[in-house]
Parts: C-alpha cells; sequence; structure tokens
C-alpha cells in the first residue's frame, strides 16, 4: 500500500518464541493458544498465506488485519480485509494496522507486523495533515502563516 509508513516487523520476536519453543523453555500451549474470536476473524477476513505454519507444519497461516484510531470510533479494533484497508486509507487520515498469522490447524498465532495507514501519508499535503490547500489550489491569504507542527517550528 502506498500510504504505509512506520512499519514494525516481529520476526525477530517470532524467531524467538521459536526458539524458546525448541528448546522446551515454553511449551506449545504458551503458543498455540488463538482464541475462538481470532479464529473466527482469521476464516472470514483472513488472507490466506503460501507460509507454512511453523509448529503443525500441516496448514498455510493465514494474515488478519486489526484496525485501530481515533477516526474509526466503533470500528476501532475489527478485522479488515487488505481491499478494505485501501479504501479506508484513501478516506481516513491515520488509522493504525496490526497484522497477525494465525494457523486454523493448531492455534498457532503471533504478531507480525505494524504500520499506520492513511491520508497523512500522502505526498502533496501540507504539512499538518490538511490538504485543502493542495486540493483547492487556492493561496493562503496575504499576512497569513501556514499551520506548521509544534515540532516543526522548533
Amino acid at each position: 500500500m502506498r500510504t504505509q509508513r512506520q512499519v514494525v516487523d516481529y520476526s525477530l520476536r517470532k524467531r524467538a518464541v521459536l526458539r524458546d519453543l525448541l528448546a522446551n523453555r515454553i511449551g506449545t500451549y504458551d503458543v498455540c493458544d488463538a482464541s475462538p474470536y481470532l479464529k473466527n476473524a482469521a476464516r472470514f477476513h483472513g488472507e490466506p498465506t503460501d507460509e507454512r505454519c511453523p509448529i503443525c507444519r500441516s496448514e498455510n497461516l493465514i494474515h488478519v488485519h486489526y484496525i485501530y484510531g481515533d477516526e474509526l470510533k466503533q470500528s476501532a479494533g475489527q478485522a479488515r480485509s487488505r481491499a478494505e484497508l485501501s479504501l479506508l486509507a484513501m478516506t481516513l487520515c491515520e488509522f493504525q494496522v496490526f497484522v497477525v498469522e494465525v494457523c486454523p490447524g493448531c492455534d498457532w498465532n503471533h504478531l507480525v507486523e505494524q504500520f499506520l495507514l492513511g491520508r497523512d501519508g500522502l505526498a502533496g499535503g501540507t504539512e499538518d495533515g490538511s490538504e485543502q490547500g493542495a486540493v483547492s489550489g487556492s493561496a493562503a491569504p496575504t499576512g497569513s502563516t501556514p499551520r506548521r507542527r509544534r515540532e516543526a517550528q522548533r
């Protein structure tokens, strides 16, 4: 997605959990504990991958995208498909996405990555995130200064 930014990858944490599992420091019941809500979200909103489950190695993993943000209001915390994320990214200023991988066979689940989406990431918008000047093409009246974030003024 073109507005995806501030990506955090959790692959090192996944490797550490798998290493602890293989060293018998943790049990399979500690890592294969997907809730019924997560399994339903994977079934109805998830996207199948080509990656095999690292625990059972019998089924492919499914990625579930959860969204959070102030603008989402009641929709915060819901699972969405990748197509819906693209649509939301064009309509909302900013929201956070958490990607969780789930195995439908053994209930393995792990946070894969998180990132921000939204219009604030589009080039061409003003520094405060609004696009009113870029869209309407009108310049600010003389004598007024454009609004800027406090970080930019320091």
